[in-house]
């Protein structure tokens, strides 16, 4: 694995911070709701693992674009949702216990399949798949960054939780507030550094993240409805698919692509466009739920 600035080993540091905060507060009962509403938690799956990584794979073979870009949506694409997707589900009175449920899951699934659909859609890429070769990328080593940013906090998060009940109660929610602070504050730092760019030549990439967002969005949707689910599952389907985990797609495009500018701002916009958008979804359905209430009343 190519040496790391320090940059990069702070943002993974982060990241991994990140994941561990996450997994303190999953429990074995999360993965027990997985076997009462298996319908729904594949629904919930299908959007982030199928629809909207293949659905980016074609708009990039349809699209001109430079090849940094495309990888980065490609990579984004291959990021489900982390804990920031259960946040806003229960905000907009979704179904939160099917949230966690399919964030447990894919954050299991995410191991294998992210690398995967990452390779696959890369490598049948013709720009991208050149452009890795110019750029000599082992994909080995993002595996080797997974297991590091992913797979070991993870596990260490799992296992704290387990046998350290009373002191993940007090620490759980401290770390997670912290974690994604520094997440945004590092993001921030990022624009600021890069502030020659924030001009309206940016507008373009800020137009291609909305429209990559609304198309997870609306692949959540469209399963959910495809599936029959009731309107909370509906709303807990629809943000999984509309909010990847952006932050871990920073953490790969530090370690791998020595933090490519082009990769950079469309995985940052993500990171802040998907948070405007869930929640202005959450409070869309909490005014329709006032205006039912009302109704009714």
């Amino acid at each position: 694995m190519a040496r790391m600035t320090t940059a990069q080993i702070v943002l993974s540091a982060v990241l991994a911070l990140m994941v561990f905060s996450v997994a303190l507060e999953l429990r074995v009962a999360d993965f027990a709701r997985v076997a009462q509403m298996p319908r729904a938690v594949v629904a919930g799956l299908i959007p982030q693992f199928i629809l909207l990584p293949v659905g980016t794979w074609a708009a990039t073979l349809a699209l001109d674009l430079p090849p940094n870009i495309e990888a980065a949506m490609i990579l984004v694409a291959a990021c489900p949702g982390g804990s920031l997707s259960n946040v806003v589900t229960h905000f907009g009175r979704g179904n939160t216990a099917l949230s966690v449920s399919v964030s447990a899951v894919a954050a299991i699934l995410a191991l294998v399949l992210t690398p995967f659909n990452f390779a696959w859609m890369v490598a049948n890429n013709p720009e991208t798949a050149g452009w890795l070769k110019t750029l000599d990328i082992d994909a080995s080593d993002i595996w080797i960054s997974l297991a590091l940013i992913l797979a070991l906090p993870m596990a260490v998060g799992l296992t704290v939780a387990h046998r350290f009940p009373t002191l993940t109660a007090r620490i759980t929610k401290p770390l997670a507030n912290l974690s994604v602070g520094l997440l945004l504050l590092f993001i921030v730092l990022g624009l600021l550094r890069e502030r020659q760019l924030l001009t309206l030549a940016l507008l373009p990439t800020l137009a291609l993240v909305v429209a990559h967002n609304a198309s997870g969005l609306l692949f959540g949707y469209l399963t959910s409805h495809a599936f029959k689910l009731s309107a909370p599952d509906r709303r807990a389907v629809m943000i999984e698919g509309g909010m990847q985990n952006s932050g871990l797609a920073l953490g790969i495009i530090a370690v791998q692509f020595n933090s490519d500018l082009g990769m950079v701002i469309v995985a940052s916009l993500w990171g802040i466009w998907h948070i405007v958008s869930g929640m202005g979804c959450a409070l869309w359905w909490r005014r329709v739920d006032r205006l039912g209430a009302r109704t009714h009343a």
